[in-house]
């Protein structure tokens, strides 16, 4: 049972691949065909033929794209019973050319009309024959939602997986619990069996089963169930339109890679030179730290006072009478302690020197004992004098 499991695992990646691949196919020839001009798109457009069959029971309408617009070209009856000619021809629109209509039935008569044409079978359901809702799963199942929507069909419709062919689109915008919305197109298998099976045997299988105002790309045919396509195409002219596109698209592209490579290398060299940049203003920040710091050092020395001046001026203010025993320099703040014969008149001599500020006794004056000297604490503020 594992081995079968994942052998249908595969299979399903696969047809799953296929069917991006189409898809990218698709969707690519439509935008070189936007970007030619009319002439040689029109020219594109009649190499390949385009049918649309539009079932209505056993009746059915055929239109041929041509153009970018759809023409009625007969109608088409089913017929089961006559399995030899279970196609045939009821009528065809007036005015519309009657080509190859004398033979054994219309959809035949069209197609050797149109031989060395890329041909394209499409069937479009009325809108009614499709039931459409919108479902949410868990964010789980994202890359996986095939297989589920099999799984749930029975849930999710009144019918089995067998029973329907289905096709769906993820949508845009938030969803509650960060789930995943899903619109799901679902249409009963009987409504085009029948017609997928004649139309193959006419050898016109159907690539495509939509309705009427699906969404772009919208299949609601199995990947398994498509015809496949070669992704090359056989006609020499083909081949010589695309290596003629090819080489225009080659001519028109050189410049700009060109361009494209000047400026990568322009990039390059500005990186370099940004870096270059860098490294300079670094170190031109680091210089000018440095200077800056030498300078604030030097300023910083010019500002403060020299020792040996506040010794000089002490030396030349203070009388012959006085004695310093301590002297104490702390923060710009100067205390002298000593003995003096007249210790009060120390403060006035102090204050009239040059940078001395704030002359004041620390501690009240006290009497020597037996003696005329006077031991005084003084404190003051001493600065560099402004003329030095």
């Amino acid at each position: 049972m594992a081995i079968t499991d994942a052998f249908h695992s595969l299979r399903a990646s696969v047809l799953e691949r296929r069917s991006s691949l189409d898809g990218f196919l698709e969707h690519g020839r439509a935008l070189l065909l936007s970007c030619l001009p009319n002439k040689l798109r029109r020219l594109l457009a009649r190499r390949e033929q385009r049918l649309i069959v539009v079932p209505m029971g056993t009746q059915a309408q055929v239109f041929e794209s041509q153009d970018g617009e759809e023409v009625a070209v007969g109608e088409l009856k089913l017929n089961p019973q006559a399995p030899g000619s279970s196609l045939a021809m009821l009528d065809a629109p007036q005015g519309e050319p009657e080509v190859g209509l004398q033979t054994s039935g219309f959809l035949p008569a069209v197609l050797d009309a149109t031989k060395g044409r890329r041909r394209r079978t499409f069937v479009r359901l009325l809108e009614g024959r499709v039931l459409r809702r919108r479902v949410m799963f868990p964010a789980q199942v994202r890359d996986n939602l095939v297989r589920v929507l099999e799984y749930e069909m029975d849930r999710l419709s009144p019918f089995r997986s067998e029973q329907v062919y289905f096709d769906f689109r993820t949508l845009e915008g938030p969803a509650p619990g960060g789930r995943v919305k899903v619109e799901l197109a679902i249409c009963l298998r009987d409504q085009v069996q029948d017609w997928l099976r004649h139309l193959h045997d006419r050898r016109a299988p159907v690539e495509r089963i939509s309705w009427e105002g699906a969404w772009p790309q919208a299949n609601l045919l199995p990947v398994r169930e498509r015809p496949r396509r070669s992704i090359w195409p056989l006609s020499m002219n083909t081949l010589l339109l695309l290596l003629v596109l090819l080489l225009g698209v080659a001519v028109l592209g050189t410049p700009i890679w060109q361009l494209q490579r000047t400026r990568d290398e322009r990039m390059e060299q500005l990186a370099d030179l940004k870096v270059r940049t860098e490294q300079v203003h670094a170190a031109r920040t680091d210089l000018e730290r440095g200077r800056q710091g030498s300078v604030a050092v030097l300023q910083r020395k010019r500002e403060l006072p020299r020792m040996i001046d506040l010794m000089l001026e002490l030396t030349d203010r203070l009388p012959d009478h006085t004695w310093v025993q301590n002297l104490d320099y702390q923060g710009g703040e100067i205390q002298i302690r000593g003995e003096s014969e007249q210790a009060t008149a120390l403060i006035n001599l102090l204050d009239q020197a040059p940078g001395i500020t704030g002359v004041r006794f620390r501690s009240p004056v006290v009497q020597v004992k037996n003696s005329n000297w006077e031991r005084f604490h003084i404190s003051m503020q001493y600065g560099r004098p402004q003329d030095s």
